[in-house]
C-alpha cells in the first residue's frame, strides 16, 4: 500500500543521489495560456530524467543478499539510464536488457554507469521478456519502470518538492506512459492538499491510460510511433492504475505536432531542452486541452530531456516550416545570364534569406531553353513568407 508516510522515507533514503530541482515562473507560456505557469525541470536531474528517483528508492530498499545477487532491468532509455546509476552508487551489479534498435548514444550512456547491457529483442516487449528471463536465472531482482510500489514512491518524491517550493498550487500537470510519475506525484499531492488538480497528458499515439479510464478497467492498446517515446506504453500497470483511478482528475492526449511545437517553443524561447514525453504538459497547454486552467496556478513537469540530436534538428526545420518562418520554392527561370540574380535580388530586396539553393536543367518537363531553380529561404513569420511570395508574383514568376 503506497501511503504518503512512504513517499517522506522515499525522500529521506534518496536526498544524497539526486537533486532537487528547481521550479521557475515561465512568462511567456503565462502570458499565451492566460494561466500563472511553472515548469519543474526534472530534465535538469543527474541522468537527464525523473527515472532516478524510483530506481535509487527500489535499490536502496533491497536487503544485503538482494543486493548481492544484482538488478536487472529492461528499457531503451531513460529507466536504463536510472537503474545504472543508482546500482553504481549502492556497489550492485546491474544488467540493462536494451532493444537491438536502441540508440548507440543510450547504450554508450548506460555502459558508462558501470552496468552489463544485453542487446536483444526489437522491442521493448521482447527485451522485458529476456530481463525476466534473466532474472529467474540469477535470482536477481527486477525493476519495473513503473508498475512498483516503491518505485512509484521515488516519483512521488516530486510531488513532495513541488509542494514545498510553491504555494496556491491549483494544478499539476504530469506526463503520463505506464503512470508510474502521475500515480506517485498525484498520491503525494493530494495527500497534502485534496483540492490540488491533477491532470495527465499522453501521446494520442499511445492512449493506454486514457482510454482504460474510459473503459473503467485497464485495457492494452495499440501504439504507433510517436516522438514521446519515453511513455509509448501498450498498457498501465495494475498498481499505477489503481492509483490514477482514484486520484488523477482528467486525462488528456496531444498530437505528434504539437509536442513537436512545445520542444521547439521551450528550446527557443526559454532555453530548455526537453524530450518528447517531458513536453507533453506544455503542449497540452499552449493547443488549449486545459483551457479550463485559465488565471490557474498550474505546473507541468518537464519529466526529462534525453533527446536524440538528430531528432532536435528534425523538429526545429519541422516547427520552422510549420510557422511559415522556413519554406521551399520551386522557380522556373530562362536559362540566359542574369536571371537568377534578378530572382536572388528580389528575395532579398523583401528580407528573404537563402539558405539553400540548387539550379538544375535536368528535368523532362522544361523546354530547352527553361531552368528550375530549387531553393529554401528563411522569414520572420507566414506574413512575411507571403510577402516574399507576393512581391515573385508581382514579377510574373510562378509560385
Amino acid at each position: 500500500m503506497i501511503s504518503l508516510k512512504k513517499i517522506v522515507k522515499a525522500q529521506t533514503a534518496i536526498a544524497p543521489y539526486i537533486q532537487t530541482t528547481s521550479l521557475v515562473r515561465v512568462d511567456y507560456l503565462s502570458e499565451l495560456t492566460q494561466m500563472n505557469v511553472f515548469l519543474k525541470l526534472e530534465n535538469m536531474q543527474y541522468t537527464g530524467s525523473f527515472k532516478l528517483r524510483g530506481a535509487m528508492n527500489k535499490i536502496a530498499q533491497l536487503t544485503p543478499e538482494e543486493k548481492a545477487k544484482g538488478v536487472v532491468a529492461a528499457s531503451a532509455g531513460n529507466h536504463a539510464q536510472g537503474v545504472a546509476r543508482s546500482a553504481k552508487i549502492f556497489g550492485v551489479k546491474a544488467t540493462i536488457v536494451m532493444p537491438t534498435v536502441t540508440p548507440i548514444i543510450k547504450v554508450k550512456a548506460t555502459r558508462d554507469y558501470g552496468a552489463e547491457v544485453i542487446l536483444y529483442g526489437d522491442n521493448y516487449d521482447e527485451a522485458c521478456k529476456k530481463a525476466k528471463e534473466i532474472c529467474e536465472e540469477r535470482g536477481a531482482v527486477f525493476v519495473h519502470p513503473f508498475n512498483d510500489e516503491a518505485v512509484i514512491c521515488g516519483q512521488g518524491t516530486i510531488g513532495l518538492e513541488i509542494m514545498t517550493q510553491l504555494r496556491n498550487i491549483d494544478a499539476v500537470v504530469v506526463p503520463v506512459g505506464g503512470g508510474g510519475l502521475i500515480s506517485g506525484v498525484a498520491k503525494a499531492v493530494k495527500s497534502l492538499n485534496p483540492n490540488v488538480s491533477v491532470i495527465g497528458v499522453e501521446a494520442a499515439n499511445a492512449p493506454c491510460v486514457k482510454e482504460s479510464m474510459e473503459a473503467g478497467r485497464i485495457l492494452t492498446v495499440c501504439c504507433t510511433p510517436t516522438i514521446a517515446e519515453g511513455i509509448a506504453v501498450a498498457c498501465p500497470g495494475d498498481i499505477t492504475f489503481g492509483l490514477i483511478q482514484e486520484y488523477v482528475d482528467d486525462i488528456v492526449a496531444v498530437e505528434e505536432d504539437e509536442i513537436a511545437s512545445a520542444i521547439l517553443s521551450l528550446l527557443e524561447k526559454q532555453k530548455i531542452v526537453a524530450e518528447g514525453s517531458g513536453a507533453t504538459p506544455v503542449a497540452a497547454l499552449l493547443n488549449h486541452k486545459l483551457d479550463y486552467l485559465k488565471g490557474k496556478n498550474v505546473v507541468c513537469i518537464i519529466s526529462g530531456g534525453n533527446i536524440d540530436i538528430n531528432m532536435v534538428e528534425t523538429i526545429i526545420n519541422s516547427g520552422l516550416l510549420k510557422d511559415g518562418r522556413r519554406f521551399n520554392l520551386q522557380v522556373k527561370l530562362k536559362h540566359k545570364a542574369g536571371e537568377l540574380q534578378k530572382l536572388l535580388s528580389l528575395i532579398s530586396k523583401v528580407g528573404g534569406n537563402i539558405l539553400t539553393i540548387e539550379q538544375t536543367r535536368y528535368v523532362n518537363q522544361l523546354d530547352l531553353t527553361e531552368q528550375f531553380v530549387y531553393l529554401v529561404i528563411e522569414a520572420y513569420d507566414e506574413d512575411h513568407k507571403e510577402r516574399i511570395l507576393s512581391e515573385l508574383r508581382n514579377h510574373n514568376y510562378a509560385v
